[in-house]
């Protein structure tokens, strides 16, 4: 029989899985809503491939719903969890199902892309980590990941936001200029200042789940600098970058490039910077697919949350 923490394992990874795969039956409870303004061939269908929307003042628009569309290999632990036919294998016999759909194709010039369980899985020699750093994750792993922040219904960090089966929303604010990005998983919710502000030092504001970030426009890719985020000094379930909990501190920035490359196809590249976690800088990348005609539903866990009890943690 496995002990307890393994079940926790499986049942965590099993959730989100499955999670992965019922996404686009919840979707269609809504109404079939065709929305306004969104390009279409002469059948009826969304044009993905049509030039990106364009706001007023000339920038790339941003906002709609949209869905990761990076490739995952599913963990060798859930070999056994799903039935014939839910996985392929390599010839190591790991489980190399794609969970998520319709990836991009690939691009020769990017920086490794982003991995959902363990950030470092496409970046070549892993990743930078300090003894502080790897201490940390070590530590993490050893209790079978039981404090991630989405199993306890806790804010994420960005990666695992950004790489969450789930939707988010990108919304234009004008008063005060700012974009908002609301997260299906969570109920995540990043505030952008597009107003000129500069970032505040380091240390200055009190520390945030989702940081201090103001961006500006370098041609049509948005620059969004991040900090004065809430780290793994803080407590167990801060400062997790993946499920596997590769650790960011206190003293960590992001800055995320984004760029709308046509209606369907959102991109961004995401550099980390933290002294305290990582020998150098270094930066990985993340595809997003337009989810035209849909809207978000409520995710809503914190109140009542039994995640632990019920598997016995507590």
């Amino acid at each position: 029989m496995p002990a307890p923490q393994s079940r926790f394992v499986q049942r965590f990874l099993a959730a989100i899985v499955v999670l992965c795969l019922v996404v686009p039956a919840v979707h269609a409870q809504w109404l079939n809503y065709k929305a306004p303004g969104v390009p279409r061939t002469a059948d009826g269908k969304v044009d993905l491939a049509a030039p990106a929307l364009r706001t007023p003042d000339g920038k790339p628009d941003l906002s709609g719903m949209w869905l990761r569309a990076d490739p995952e290999p599913l963990p060798a632990e859930l070999a056994g969890i799903f039935g014939p036919g839910a996985a392929k294998r390599d010839p190591s016999g790991d489980v190399v199902q794609e969970v998520f759909a319709k990836p991009f194709p690939p691009d020769p010039k990017s920086p490794p892309l982003a991995a959902f369980w363990d950030i470092a899985t496409n970046v070549p020699g892993g990743l930078p980590l300090t003894p502080w750093a790897a201490g940390v994750k070590k530590q993490r792993m050893a209790t079978e990941m039981k404090d991630n922040p989405d199993a306890n219904c806790m804010p994420m960090g960005f990666l695992q936001f950004h790489q969450q089966p789930q939707p988010r929303k990108i919304m234009n604010i004008s008063n005060p200029k700012s974009l908002l990005v609301e997260w299906e998983a969570n109920y995540g919710l990043w505030h952008i200042y597009m107003d000129g502000r500069k970032l505040p030092p380091q240390g200055e504001p009190q520390p945030f789940w989702y940081g201090y970030s103001v961006g500006h426009w370098e041609g049509d890719t948005l620059v969004v600098e991040t900090n004065n985020l809430r780290g793994a000094e803080d407590g167990p379930y801060d400062g997790w970058l993946d499920v596997n909990g590769s650790p960011y501190s206190e003293q960590a920035k992001f800055t995320h490039r984004i760029r709308r490359l046509n209606y369907g196809h959102l991109q961004m590249d995401i550099t980390v910077e933290d002294p305290k976690a990582y020998t150098k800088a270094w930066t990985v990348r993340i595809d997003q697919r337009i989810a035209p005609d849909q809207e978000m539903i409520e995710f809503i866990c914190n109140e009542n949350q039994q995640f632990r009890r019920r598997i016995k943690i507590d």
